[in-house]
């Protein structure tokens, strides 16, 4: 993650990297002499970690590592819900969750003459409620920005004191390297195009569709 946020990383296609002669803004900075110069190295970072916290309903143990990742400064947030729901998790209180809910229906923003969006449908219209942390659906996705390479060592430092936070058990772990059994050369060759689709379908397909979880 950390060489993928460089600015000098190699570009994956050549359609991510504007040539150098064409006309575009770097960061907000027209194309002129000493402008790349001045560009950071870090490319800002928005981390979605999905996540699932239980079988039916959110392990107890996942609990206080949950309420730490809302304490981080780099946090976003939580994706989530629970049945038949779905909201924005912003922080909580105590055993309770505080939450903002995105399903407002509203008509489609265009941009006006000037190339602005008016952001004002952008905002909650309802103010933030309120669910117990026990609700909560344990398919769930944490969210984290890091807008330097310093907050996101920061990120990893404090990801890391999560093991060590008593009685609870990290939700996700942080390594140096990815693992040798997830590295399958076979789908890294593979391209999301029309070709490889049926491909890409079969080795990220989740077999276990047609299993059920009996209780004894």
């Amino acid at each position: 993650v950390g060489r993928l946020c460089q600015s000098n990383f190699p570009c994956a296609g050549a359609a991510a990297c504007p040539s150098v002669e064409s006309d575009v803004l770097y960061n907000g900075y027209p194309e002129e002499a000493g402008v790349r110069d001045r560009l950071p190295l870090w490319k800002p970072l928005v981390l979605l970690i999905p996540l699932r916290l239980g079988l039916t309903e959110i392990n107890e143990a996942y609990i206080e590592t949950l309420k730490h990742c809302f304490m981080m400064p780099q946090s976003l947030g939580v994706i989530g819900g629970k049945p038949n729901s779905a909201h924005y998790f912003i922080g909580y209180v105590g055993e309770e969750l505080i939450y903002l809910d995105p399903h407002t229906t509203q008509p489609a923003v265009e941009p006006n003459d000037s190339g602005c969006l008016p952001d004002e449908s952008f905002h909650c219209q309802h103010p933030p409620c309120r669910m117990s942390i026990a609700e909560l659906d344990p398919s769930i996705a944490v969210g984290f920005f890091c807008n330097t390479e310093e907050d996101f060592n920061d990120w990893c430092q404090q990801i890391k004191k999560l093991s060590l936070v008593r009685g609870a058990l990290p939700m996700f772990e942080l390594v140096e390297r990815q693992p040798s059994h997830f590295s399958n050369p076979d789908v890294l060759k593979l391209t999301p195009d029309s070709s490889d689709a049926n491909r890409l379908e079969r080795f990220f397909d989740s077999e276990d569709e047609d299993f059920e979880i009996l209780s004894l």
